[in-house]
């Protein structure tokens, strides 16, 4: 599954939700939790029926953000029954947390529903190997704000950077999808800083990020892609790796690039990118 950028959207603007659709994202995260003001939480619980299935119309993954608490219950039932394909769960500091969400559905629960799982917290952070085990966890991420405000830090790329990178490799250590930048994502006016981020996202393996403006989309769908150049070259890449295996040699020279399984396998992943098999 390519999930290069989700859209954060509140649930409670209607004007944001009415253009969702036409913003390009992998996937529309309706937010429920923190973009919603107390007051509005339950009108916003109540325009998912009409939200998610509209989010949803030119293709995009319809996400909801839950509220943890006593609302999780609530909003995660809304969600489901609107058609939503996945819910987002903040604060997720432990598989407990998971299991927990998941109870909450009960029988609204048909196992399809894919849950992304936010670290905001030390105790998450310490134990993010265990939340991207879960068998229903499909992507992991550190919240960057909540985290850095629950540890009493400033929410900058150099404090972030080590938290990030280790629920990335949690995640992958598990198999999972890994989303994020190592910043935050508040700041979507510093365009070239945000273009330079999401690169840099990517050579790490990120495997997509969250945004909250759209703008932004552009920037995570790109970054996140391979270049044409790279999907060129990893079609050679397999080529000649299946000529040479037929005539018996594993490990071989390229255009005088050494060719060996790690080399193969990296450019059979960027042609999955883009949905061709090898």
């Amino acid at each position: 599954m390519r999930l290069r950028s989700l859209l954060y959207v509140p649930a409670s603007a209607e004007r944001f939700v009415a253009k969702a659709h036409e913003r390009g994202a992998d996937a529309v995260i309706l937010d429920l939790e923190d973009s919603v003001e107390e007051g509005s939480k339950d009108a916003a619980r109540a325009a998912l029926a009409v939200a998610v299935p509209h989010v949803a119309q030119n293709g995009a993954k319809a996400y909801v953000r839950v509220n943890v608490g006593p609302r999780m219950g609530d909003d995660a039932r809304a969600a489901v029954a609107a058609g939503a394909q996945g819910l987002v769960l903040p604060k997720a500091d432990s598989a407990s947390a998971v299991n927990a969400l998941l109870a909450e559905l009960g029988d609204a629960d048909d196992e399809t529903i894919d849950i992304l799982a936010i670290i905001e917290d030390a105790v998450g952070l310490l134990e993010a190997r265990q939340v991207a085990g879960h068998p229903r966890v499909l992507a992991v991420s550190l919240g960057a704000e909540d985290f850095a405000t629950s540890t009493g830090a400033e929410p900058v790329p150099e404090v972030l950077k080590l938290p990030k990178l280790m629920v990335h490799y949690a995640a992958k250590a598990e198999g999972k999808l890994s989303l994020g930048m190592l910043r935050s994502i508040a700041d979507f006016d510093d365009s070239d800083g945000l273009v330079a981020a999401a690169k840099e996202a990517a050579r790490f393996g990120f495997d997509g990020s969250s945004c909250i403006h759209p703008k932004v989309v552009p920037v995570l769908n790109e970054a996140f892609s391979p270049s044409e150049a790279a999907v060129a070259r990893a079609r050679q890449i397999v080529a000649a790796a299946k000529d040479a295996a037929a005539a018996g040699t594993g490990a071989f020279l390229l255009d005088g690039e050494f060719i060996d399984l790690p080399v193969l396998n990296r450019a059979k992943a960027v042609l999955a990118k883009v949905g061709e098999a090898s």
